[in-house]
């Protein structure tokens, strides 16, 4: 059974989305990201593109911004290493890409297959070139989100907050 502990930072991001314009979220479904991509799927300004892999996001995220929109992608650490090729789109293009990762592999972690990756995405990603924030309280994540869309949006690059596997709970496996 999985059960995961829920926290109330959801509503935060989900402003800030709004506060940048933000029409478009992209996203591998992960249970820690459920809060999200439930107020985004019930606004009727936003849109929420399921993707196949992560990868995709990457495309879909710089694609929106080509056009003269803004998207979000959200997504478990588990799949950031699908993203690593496709990180050089928006450094290329000087496009921002703000990302949303919740943390797998992190202490606690009951899933040894976690781990690698939860361990990876940050010195991976920076080496990309993205900026990543660690959030390891529930109250860190909308204002380390704000910053990260500030300098998404500011500064036309990649940034990542990394929520932290305290954040979303823990995931119980029997």
């Amino acid at each position: 059974m999985n059960t995961i502990t829920k926290v109330d930072w959801s509503a935060d991001v989900f402003r800030i989305l709004k506060d940048w314009d933000v029409g478009t979220v992209a996203t591998v479904p992960d249970a820690g990201l459920s809060g999200l991509l439930g107020l985004c799927g019930d606004d009727p300004e936003m849109r929420v593109v399921t993707l196949t892999t992560e990868e995709e996001g990457i495309g879909l995220v710089v694609g929106q911004w080509l056009g003269g929109g803004r998207a979000l992608l959200a997504m478990q650490s588990s799949g950031a290493g699908n993203c690593i090729n496709g990180l050089g789109l928006p450094a290329i293009l000087q496009a921002p890409c703000p990302m949303l990762i919740t943390m797998r592999g992190q202490e606690r972690e009951a899933n040894p297959w976690q781990v690698p990756m939860g361990r990876a995405v940050r010195p991976v990603f920076e080496a990309m070139g993205v900026s990543c924030f660690e959030a390891m309280e529930a109250g860190d994540v909308g204002p380390l989100f704000a910053r990260a869309a500030e300098l998404a949006y500011g500064s036309r690059q990649a940034a990542a907050v990394l929520v932290s596997q305290r954040v979303i709970g823990f995931k119980a496996f029997e």
